[in-house]
């Protein structure tokens, strides 16, 4: 694969990345309801979601993906349950300031990285992105290990860098609120957008 039709991937992904959809939103509403603490881990799973599906559209594993459905089905539901439990304590949240500096809690990373990896998978559209674009960009029936290997870097830095703007523009809106009043308005209408992020994810065909 040369650098040429790498570089039309890596923009096509950007331009992709960018629009926002449910997993930008969802990241964005829980930077302003909660700050960065968890974001990271919570894009992590968005990140290892767009590898899964990379993979699929590279080998030829959408197949295999429709067969195992009831499984992405499972991981849906537990993905849209989880961002429910966000929801709901981003609404009951008192507007108190939080320590963004502070960790997140223990075993919550985990359960942030499994929420956006459900989002991801729950996310046909991505599959379909890299169903539409890789085969105008490269023979998948002679996809080499190094080919794959770029393909996934570059989508690994785009969509970490996406999300990460997202996290530092979130930050920043967040920094406008200040007081207790303000600071739970946030929180409830980022607890309403998770929510909406959550029935997105179940009713996603």
């Amino acid at each position: 694969m040369d650098f040429l039709h790498l570089g039309i991937f890596a923009l096509a992904l950007a331009v992709a990345g960018v629009t926002p959809g449910p997993s930008v939103i969802a990241v964005v509403s829980r930077v302003l309801g909660r700050g960065p603490v968890g974001a990271p881990m919570f894009c992590l799973g968005l990140v290892l979601g767009d590898l899964v599906w990379l993979s699929a559209a590279a080998f030829g594993l959408a197949a295999l993906a429709q067969i195992y459905a009831p499984v992405f089905l499972a991981i849906r539901y537990a993905g849209a349950a989880f961002l429910v439990v966000l929801a709901w304590k981003l609404w009951r949240s008192c507007g108190e300031a939080l320590d963004v500096a502070a960790p997140p809690a223990r075993g919550e990373g985990l359960r942030l990285v499994a929420a956006g990896l459900s989002m991801a998978l729950g996310n046909p559209k991505v599959m379909l992105f890299y169903l539409a674009l890789l085969p105008a960009l490269i023979d998948l029936d002679a996809i080499r290990a190094v080919d794959f290997l770029a393909l996934s870097v570059v989508t690994v830095c785009v969509v970490s860098g996406v999300l990460a703007f997202y996290v530092l523009l979130a930050q920043r809106a967040r920094r406008l609120f200040a007081s207790p009043r303000a600071l739970r308005a946030v929180n409830r209408v980022s607890g309403a957008t998770m929510f909406g992020c959550a029935l997105v994810l179940l009713v996603t065909k």
